[in-house]
């Protein structure tokens, strides 16, 4: 309960970018979106709905991409599978939560080959076969699950919204092991990145400000390694949630946090390379040379991702509660509070494109396949966007 009270607190002091509140609960008022010349054309491939997408749960759904299909879900109760190419629906599962609460779908799908797994606000954990979806199995977890599991080899991965890690067997569900030695801070932000799973270890950013990896064996703990300090005077101040996805490239991790900084760390043995002030809770991205990461105003930085010195800032979306960055190709893509995607050349920072999906909030991080970008807002709108030879 203390969670759930400190969120409505950080709310009510405008952190609407968190995911659960509008654009009248912000202090500062989104910067008006400025006239340019595009140099990129975008196409609209499609779009569609699935439920009413995250609702009021403060949520980032983002959908996922296997074999041609894109795989969405609702806290409302709808699962569906949508081709990628045309948006047609392949076919759809609904259950109507008020019905069966625990289908409140809340962390976005993970898809490998035919399994599809999906987590809930009231901490159960399902599978479905991917090409049908028929139920395979389902368990239930220590609280909600609100980042998307893992899908890797013979077991899922699922993180909770209280720091519990568990590793469950892919076929029936059944628990191999359990990470629970993590800590919650009496305030802290809604959010959790996606774990990140490479060389027989598990990365993820937590809600006390660290970087943590463990086993993927057995789940023991091999280092964490501290972003944020949780300094100050009040636990507002002290919120130092590391709760962005992070990036792995040529065995270095990057990840930022609120109240914190953003770091390159390496994942074997959890050095800093380097590391600089820099409080973001989305996330970050790496596009050749460069990491992208958004500041809690909105600012957008390209940082040389060798050695974290400024590449360029663009300000022209401050307060606008950008999305976590995506990069496509020699661009970056971000959505915003008021439904607009927004495509910005990685080398300068100048604005290429803008689309609008909707009039609501984009808080998913845009899911890139090649050339084409699908997005999703907060109230199910689902469109994909194919970047135009030029």
């Amino acid at each position: 309960m203390m969670r759930k009270f400190a969120v409505v607190i950080l709310g009510a002091l405008a952190l609407s970018g968190c995911g659960l509140f509008k654009t009248k609960d912000n202090i500062q008022p989104p910067t008006p979106l400025a006239k340019f010349t595009p140099t990129l054309t975008v196409k609209r491939l499609w779009e569609t709905g699935v439920g009413n997408g995250a609702g009021n749960s403060g949520v980032r759904l983002q959908p996922a991409v296997a074999d041609g299909v894109v795989y969405a879900v609702s806290t409302d109760g709808d699962i569906e599978a949508l081709a990628l190419a045309s948006g047609k629906r392949l076919w759809s599962v609904s259950t109507h939560w008020r019905e069966k609460r625990d289908t409140r779908y809340s962390s976005g799908p993970a898809v490998v080959g035919d399994l599809l797994v999906v987590g809930t606000l009231d901490g159960h954990v399902y599978a479905f076969d991917a090409k049908s979806g028929k139920p395979r199995w389902q368990v239930t977890v220590s609280s909600e699950v609100i980042s998307p599991p893992v899908i890797v080899g013979d077991r899922v991965l699922v993180r909770c919204n209280d720091s519990h890690v568990y590793a469950l067997a892919a076929g029936d569900g059944k628990q191999l092991w359990l990470y629970d030695r993590g800590s919650v801070p009496a305030l802290s932000l809604r959010g959790n990145g996606t774990l990140l799973v490479a060389g027989g270890a598990v990365f993820f950013g937590s809600d006390d400000g660290k970087l943590v990896a463990l086993s993927l064996a057995n789940g023991s703990s091999l280092w964490e390694q501290r972003l944020a300090t949780g300094e100050g005077r009040t636990e507002i101040q002290r919120l130092d949630d590391s709760d962005g996805s992070l990036v792995l490239d040529d065995g270095v991790l990057y990840a930022n946090a609120y109240h914190g900084s953003v770091a390159a760390v390496q994942a074997e043995g959890g050095r800093v390379l380097w590391s600089r002030p820099l409080s973001g809770y989305t996330g970050v991205a790496v596009g050749g040379g460069t990491l992208i990461a958004i500041d809690d105003a909105s600012n957008i930085w390209a940082l040389d991702k060798t050695s974290g010195a400024d590449v360029w800032k663009q300000n022209a979306l401050d307060w606008r509660w950008l999305s976590a960055p995506a990069i496509q190709g020699k661009y970056v893509v971000v959505g915003d509070l008021q439904g607009y995607v927004h495509w910005l050349d990685l080398a300068s920072g100048q604005f290429a494109a803008r689309e609008q999906l909707s009039g609501k909030a984009i808080r998913a991080r845009p899911l890139i396949v090649g050339d084409v970008a699908v997005v999703a807002d907060d109230v199910g709108h689902i469109a994909a966007y194919r970047i135009q030879a030029q």
